[in-house]
């Protein structure tokens, strides 16, 4: 009977094209993935919110990161899932309402430094004058956590090293350069290691260091949605267990509460 419960919500979702704030919400994630993969994980995640509150949740996608950025800050998309860099500059409009729970982080995850087996970088000092590709100067697993590590190693990642960011803020777009050498190294956050494992040499990519932590990613609401609607929302993804489908189409292991100064380590840093 559930299962029958949220396809058919999965139907009225996928036809919900237009929606106002009366009817429902829009929800959609930072794009960090392809477009499928992105859907896939939050369609089920719009059912299920739609399921526990009573409001139509509309799962939506953007092109990039900057869009997505934009779209929260005007209130076209009402319920974000996003990492801790980009809530800080959305969150004079978005207030977060839980942190997401991951892998041995739990609610905090860290960035790494990749390269080439038969490259000459073994360490952070090593990095100084080499080519280096990024996600985007918006990704936290995949610039932030670096930045940090390095400062903190001595080195101004923008000044000591030969910057680019990767195509459509793609983390496999940085892997596949690391492994053809266009790039002496690359950042990424640890989980996506493998995530370009089919479109690269077995072996060409080798992980150089872990880097700072950072708290994980927020699920965040628009300031202006009733008290009562954002309480609602909260409880449900608070209810959320491992085992539940929604979870694993996110590839997470719970919610758990969060709080807007949990993210005050990335404003700092920002600053």
């Amino acid at each position: 009977m559930i299962m029958k419960k949220i396809l058919l919500v999965l139907l009225l979702v996928c036809f919900s094209s237009s929606i106002t704030h009366a009817e429902g919400y829009k929800l959609s994630m930072l794009p960090r993935f392809f477009p499928e993969k992105l859907s896939a994980m939050i369609t089920p995640l719009a059912a299920y919110l739609s399921l526990e509150t009573g409001d139509a949740i509309v799962p939506v996608l953007t092109d990039n990161f900057a869009s997505y950025q934009a779209q929260l800050k005007q209130g076209v998309i009402s319920i974000g899932y996003e990492n801790p860099l980009v809530y800080t500059k959305v969150s004079d409009a978005h207030e977060v309402l839980a942190t997401a729970v991951k892998g041995k982080g739990g609610n905090k995850f860290w960035g790494i430094v990749i390269t080439r087996p038969d490259s000459d970088i073994s360490k952070i000092a090593d990095l100084k004058g080499k080519k280096v590709m990024i996600v985007g100067k918006d990704s936290a697993g995949g610039y932030l956590s670096q930045k940090l590590t390095l400062k903190q190693n001595g080195l101004d990642v923008e000044r000591d090293c030969l910057l680019s960011e990767a195509a459509d803020n793609r983390q496999e777009n940085v892997i596949i350069s690391v492994s053809i050498g266009d790039v002496d190294a690359g950042f990424i956050r640890a989980s996506a290691l493998h995530k370009a494992d089919e479109f690269i040499m077995p072996g060409s990519v080798k992980q150089v260091v872990e880097t700072a932590w950072l708290p994980n990613w927020a699920f965040s609401v628009s300031k202006d949605m009733p008290q009562g609607k954002k309480d609602a929302i909260q409880k449900a993804l608070l209810k959320l267990t491992p085992d539940s489908p929604v979870m694993k189409a996110m590839g997470l292991q719970a919610f758990k509460t969060g709080s807007d100064s949990d993210y005050d380590v990335v404003r700092r840093l920002v600053e």
